[in-house]
């Protein structure tokens, strides 16, 4: 091969009809430009054998998201270039074009006009993190007129909030604030063991306080974010939407009156909403809508599902003392995150705050007594002998979230959506409708957090007013679970490695251990730290590159940000270990991984 020559692979199954044409294309790039361009063609017999190999590849050129036939790279690099269309899009502008195009996906944009003639050149359907966040990028990145519709339609039990979405008014926000309250509790609790002395009693929570300087907080953010739309030049209508032709929205205020918009562009980012209990009496839970504005303390509490947000609002509920609390848990806790990890945050949810957690059951009703209180029933469905009868003050239920999109007309322009979450399905944030697009926690395929949607809409609004081809990455992604001993996580887990690379290429570098502000405490909880490896001797020797990590301790949310950058860089345990930790703290036990699942040795730490 020349030195000026550049290798373009493909790979995909030889009876595929996307896989000849790309196939087709490349081969005649490469007669045409046989000084500049290799071709080097991987065809696979069958279908099954293709999506048999790429999961445990595609992750090398930076495409996890990849599912289909063929797949196309540049082999200096690993630089991952597309599927057909992607990769004949790039040919088209190469044959065009004096220079050599960007490689990268195709970035989605329906063809611009600024001499539309609508009344808007976007709107932005939802005044949430994500939709505040391009609605404004839009602004900055040339478009002239942006519009952000926001209108909060009450939970069953009246709740009802102010701008700023989800996060900030009943999620994000109010959820890391009660937390942290419960957090100060047991640090009071512990406190005398370092020296502090308090009245007999100890410290109680006043949750009346609580709620009222939290609500204040938040409207403080949404007066904020009016103020910051006015300045940044976007429209704030407080009004519903609902399209009624493919470029026209009928809009609707608190009074009920009605008015018609158009727009050029629409991004649809309205998120989620509780996902009613749908049982007799179903309707007297309550949910995360409602938990932060409570005028009276919860009591003694009932929740329904064992996510994150069911087990954060077990966690601080339980911190803050404002009565006992029950969780029902139909399966297992948390069944998506790393289980071994999951398993030191329960035992110290249920060991140490003391939260009754009942395994295996689901309610059956909810009957309200003359005291006020309500009569919960659960168990096992199967198994009518375990049925369980017990009061309860307050009954949450957060068994999951379901996208807020029905009532938007979508189905009248035909965009498609997901038939079995409900969820738009959408192509770098482009749905099926050219000049309408999506973004936060209503796209099939997404993460429903926060920052994912801000990035998203900010990525968006640059590919659709400053010509971008930068796209949204679903992978690598770090989180953290606020129960009280935090969970934090990025990558995958050491099953989901399993499956894509194969259990003997697989291993995992494990330690438990107290941090040392904990170890004055009279029943030190263990916490526990998990960095998940892909042992691969591919190019000559072995390399361990890092593909999770999994945190069970306190302040994991600040600790595993940083790690989620290095692992976008292609973190390797090698380098890992090479790091000098700062001492003493838990991010240097990360640096000091010795003990591997294969060697079978106990990973329990002694000493500093």
């Amino acid at each position: 091969m020349s030195e000026k020559q550049k290798r373009i692979n493909l790979a995909g199954w030889k009876q595929c009809g996307a896989f000849l044409q790309a196939k087709t294309a490349l081969s005649g790039l490469q007669v045409i430009f046989p000084q500049k361009y290799a071709v080097n063609i991987t065809e696979y017999e069958t279908r099954d054998e293709y999506m048999a190999w790429l999961p445990a590849f595609r992750d090398s050129v930076g495409a996890p998201n990849h599912k289909t036939s063929p797949i196309v790279w540049f082999e200096d690099g690993n630089k991952y270039l597309g599927g057909r269309d992607d990769t004949l899009a790039w040919i088209r502008r190469l044959l065009t074009t004096a220079e050599e195009p960007e490689a990268g996906p195709v970035p989605n944009v329906d063809e611009w006009n600024p001499d539309h003639g609508y009344d808007y050149d976007l709107v932005v359907i939802g005044g949430g993190s994500g939709g505040l966040a391009a609605s404004k990028e839009a602004k900055l990145m040339g478009a002239k007129k942006v519009a952000v519709l926001d209108y909060v339609k009450p939970s069953p039990h009246g709740s009802k909030w102010g701008l700023g979405g989800t996060c900030v008014n009943v999620g994000c926000i109010p959820k890391k604030l009660m937390h942290y309250g419960a957090t100060l509790g047991e640090y009071a609790k512990e406190s005398a063991r370092y020296g502090w002395e308090f009245p007999v009693d100890g410290a109680q929570n006043n949750w009346e306080t609580l709620r009222a300087n939290i609500q204040d907080h938040i409207k403080g953010l949404n007066f904020g974010y009016r103020v910051d739309l006015r300045e940044k030049g976007v429209t704030y209508l407080n009004k519903l939407g609902r399209f009624t032709g493919p470029h026209e929205l009928e809009t609707t205020d608190a009074k009920g009156n009605k008015a018609t918009i158009t727009a050029a562009r629409f991004i649809v980012a309205t998120g989620g909403r509780p996902t009613p209990l749908n049982i007799p009496g179903g309707e007297l839970a309550i949910s995360s809508d409602d938990i932060f504005s409570l005028e009276a303390p919860p009591g003694k509490t009932c929740i329904v599902g064992a996510g994150y947000i069911a087990l954060e609002c077990a966690g601080f509920l339980g911190g803050l003392k404002q009565g006992g609390v029950t969780v029902l848990v139909r399966s297992r806790p948390l069944r998506t995150f790393d289980q071994d990890t999951v398993g030191y945050v329960m035992k110290h949810l249920t060991e140490h705050v003391g939260v009754n957690l009942v395994e295996g059951v689901l309610p059956q009703s909810i009957e309200k007594l003359p005291s006020g209180k309500l009569l919960v029933t659960y168990g096992n469905p199967q198994d009518p002998s375990t049925q369980v009868r017990e009061e309860f003050d307050t009954v949450l239920v957060a068994t999951g979230r379901t996208p807020d999109v029905r009532q938007l007309g979508l189905d009248s322009l035909g965009v498609e959506v997901d038939r079995h979450s409900g969820k738009l399905v959408v192509r770098n944030e482009q749905t099926n409708i050219p000049h309408v697009y999506a973004i936060g926690d209503i796209i099939e395929g997404g993460l429903e957090l926060t920052p994912v949607a801000i990035l998203a809409g900010r990525m968006l609004a640059r590919r659709l007013f400053n010509e971008s081809r930068e796209t949204m990455r679903y992978d690598l992604i770090p989180s953290v679970v606020f129960t009280p001993m935090e969970m934090g996580v990025v990558g995958v887990t050491e099953e989901e490695a399993q499956k894509i690379y194969g259990e003997g290429n697989v291993d995992a570098y494990l330690s438990e251990f107290v941090p040392l502000e904990w170890t004055l405490q009279e029943h030190a909880a263990n916490c526990f730290v998990k960095v998940v490896v892909h042992r691969d001797s591919s190019k000559g020797k072995l390399e361990e590159r890092v593909v999770g990590i999994h945190l069970a301790c306190p302040g994991a949310g600040e600790i595993i940000q940083g790690f989620g950058v290095a692992m976008k860089k292609g973190l390797t345990m090698a380098e890992l270990q090479s790091s000098v930790g700062i001492h003493p703290t838990i991010g240097e036990e990360l640096t000091l991984l010795k003990t591997t699942r294969s060697s079978a040795a106990s990973f329990t730490k002694a000493g500093c």
